[in-house]
């Protein structure tokens, strides 16, 4: 015969709380806690003008993306909204839009990670998944801690700021050097660059 002892006798197994609007994070807690993962969220990101983005749980990937840089750090910040330790580890490529999103990050410690040899070769199919296969690499390697990272925008990324501002503007305007430095290191965007540029601000 079975003896079901006080309720504070029953044995300590750990639950899973779920709330109904974001099943998908209970989901992944539960599959974490089965597999004895150590449970911490870790993001990588694999930084350019459409960054790849890798959500893990342990050594689990939980969720992928790939959106337009101005999106990445609110996509981050949703992302560990709830996780207890989070960390982003960012790859070292691409400076300038790399730092932006550093600079853009909030109340998460970051990580600067080498990404040397993080993109895989691609196979025939697979067109388009590089940056975030790069994002789940970049996540699985340690790096260095930092609060920010500075960059000086080199000649040549300054020029291809200004190549862009006159491809994107519809009079064939080119801003200044002043302007595409400011746009290098996350001022302005393209749109209010050649805005400024066109009423001489």
């Amino acid at each position: 015969m079975a003896v079901v002892g006080p309720a504070d006798e029953t044995p300590d197994v750990p639950t899973v709380r779920a709330n109904p609007g974001d099943p998908r994070r209970a989901v992944e807690e539960a599959i974490s806690l089965l597999r004895g993962d150590d449970g911490r969220t870790v993001v990588g990101i694999d930084p350019g003008d459409r960054p790849g983005v890798a959500v893990l749980n342990g050594d689990t990937v939980v969720a992928a993306f790939q959106v337009p840089a101005a999106e990445a750090a609110g996509l981050v910040a949703a992302e560990v909204a709830d996780a207890a330790d989070p960390l982003v580890r960012v790859g070292d490529g691409a400076r300038l839009r790399g730092a932006n999103i550093v600079a853009d990050l909030e109340d998460v410690p970051v990580e600067l990670v080498d990404e040397t040899g993080t993109t895989p070769h691609l196979g025939t199919g697979a067109r388009g998944m590089g940056d975030v296969l790069a994002a789940v690499n970049i996540a699985r390697q340690s790096g260095e801690r930092i609060e920010e990272r500075t960059v000086e925008p080199t000649a040549g990324e300054i020029q291809r700021i200004k190549d862009r501002s006159r491809e994107r503007s519809a009079d064939g305007r080119t801003i200044d050097e002043a302007l595409a430095r400011r746009v290098a290191v996350g001022e302005l965007s393209m749109t209010e660059a050649l805005q400024e540029h066109r009423t001489g601000g």
